[in-house]
């Protein structure tokens, strides 16, 4: 009896399971791209949306009412000459990392928020090692500005960004303030706006739309 049992709730389980693949729609990132692949690294990673129909948005990213301030809500414009750009468009910087080293997409969030996954070929650069008021010196700023994003710095202090990498910046998205915190520390220092870019939707929005995410190193 046991065993006929055991059969029927196979029997039903694979029923479902082709009833589902029957019935689910592919989940493309355009009509005509179902996914993109990008080098890490020297290592392929193909970033693609969730194909369960019926996937929900990861918990860290469910809560709608975060006190503001400080988790108020980001203009669509951040600041004068500072491009704001959305999914395709970082899938777009993030195909041409691996040919173009004067390009870098920065996660600006600290890193407990970075360790619950991240946008794959970004590099953490967190808001807080940018701003002095958290703790940053004047050395450690400009040590990430010319080692990291290329930009230096004469005897007599003036910055020089002609050779300076263009940035492309995200945090958790509409609500958070890190990677705004961010471009306006670079800006207040005379990084050109033009070499600024800015992922307003941020985690936030590449989890509701099911793209994938990796673990940092």
């Amino acid at each position: 009896m046991r065993t006929i049992k055991t059969l029927a709730t196979t029997a039903i389980a694979l029923l479902c399971i082709l009833s589902f693949s029957a019935t689910a729609k592919p989940v493309n990132i355009t009509p005509d791209v179902a996914s993109v692949e990008i080098t890490v690294d020297g290592k392929k990673v193909t970033i693609s949306r969730n194909q369960d129909n019926a996937n929900l948005i990861d918990s860290n990213y469910a809560k709608t009412s975060r006190p503001c301030p400080p988790f108020c809500i980001r203009p669509i414009v951040l600041a004068p000459g500072v491009e704001t750009i959305g999914e395709l468009e970082i899938l777009e910087y993030l195909k041409q990392l691996d040919s173009d080293k004067n390009l870098m997409v920065i996660d600006s969030r600290t890193p407990d928020w970075v360790a619950r996954g991240t946008i794959a070929g970004a590099v953490n650069i967190p808001w807080t090692k940018l701003d002095e008021k958290k703790g940053a010196t004047e050395l450690d700023i400009e040590l990430i500005v010319v080692d990291e994003f290329g930009a230096t710095k004469d005897d007599n202090g003036k910055w020089d960004y002609s050779n300076a990498k263009t940035l492309v910046l995200f945090c958790n998205g509409m609500w958070c303030g890190q990677s705004p915190r961010n471009i306006m520390s670079l800006l207040a220092l005379g990084y050109p706006a033009e070499k600024l870019k800015w992922y307003r939707g941020g985690m936030q929005t590449w989890n509701v739309l099911g793209l994938s995410t990796v673990m940092p190193k």
